[in-house]
């Protein structure tokens, strides 16, 4: 069982991240408001996880301005779609193999 455990990237062990990235990757990209509301997270602990997701490489942050508003946007990088697809496929992995 150890060995499909090892595949399992903790960086998608929060469900604020594994949410963040399961509406990414489904979406070419997503702004801050709309990715605030469907995930029901604060200002603050959104920015915490995108900018973790961020530094790891697996999403993009684009800011610019809408009119005289700011305007946050994230899309999911190359390598965050293969580091979800690798944990998505380690989860299926270890649930298919828990006959004991």
């Amino acid at each position: 069982m150890k060995e499909y455990l090892e595949n399992i990237n903790k960086a998608f062990e929060s469900k604020a991240r594994l949410g963040i990235m399961s509406i990414l990757i489904v979406n070419e990209s997503v702004d801050f408001v709309t990715l605030k509301n469907l995930l029901d997270l604060t200002d603050g602990n959104l920015a915490s996880h995108t900018r973790s997701l961020e530094e790891l490489g697996y999403i993009q942050c684009q800011k610019q301005f809408i009119g005289r508003r700011p305007n946050t946007t994230f899309s999911v990088t190359q390598k965050g779609r293969e580091a979800f697809a690798k944990h998505l496929n380690a989860l299926e992995e270890f649930l298919r193999n828990q006959n004991i």
